[in-house]
């Protein structure tokens, strides 16, 4: 009988991580920020992020943000420290003095990213 269930619960366990894939896809983002500000303003930046799948198998394990390319914050999640749902949003406030361009990146642990979302500030 135990080798009954043993075999019934890796079946199971295969059959699952199959299906994974088929209900899961890449982490993408989505950047929202006002097109113009005055110069010396201060903006909050709003990632919003979206993934199917929210375990501790398969989640977003990074989401990056850069301004004028160069990194300014870094989110890590991990299997114990996961993201509170599979769309979540995350902040950061910036001073714009000039143009500034913006992107945002995310990860899933399995299937990687949509890719890299752009935004750019302009100063009026």
């Amino acid at each position: 009988m135990k080798k009954t269930q043993m075999c019934i619960s890796i079946s199971l366990l295969i059959i699952s991580a199959l299906a994974v894939p088929v209900l899961a896809d890449k982490t993408g983002v989505a950047i929202e920020a006002p097109d113009t500000v005055d110069r010396g303003s201060s903006v909050t930046i709003t990632i919003k992020v979206t993934h199917s799948g929210n375990n501790f198998i398969h989640h977003t394990n990074w989401l990056i943000l850069k301004v004028n390319g160069e990194e300014v914050k870094r989110w890590d999640f991990s299997a114990f420290k996961k993201p509170e749902s599979e769309k979540f949003t995350r902040t950061f406030t910036i001073t714009v003095e000039d143009t500034t361009n913006i992107s945002a990146e995310g990860n899933c642990n399995l299937h990687g990213s949509r890719g890299i979302a752009t935004h750019t500030i302009r100063v009026k």
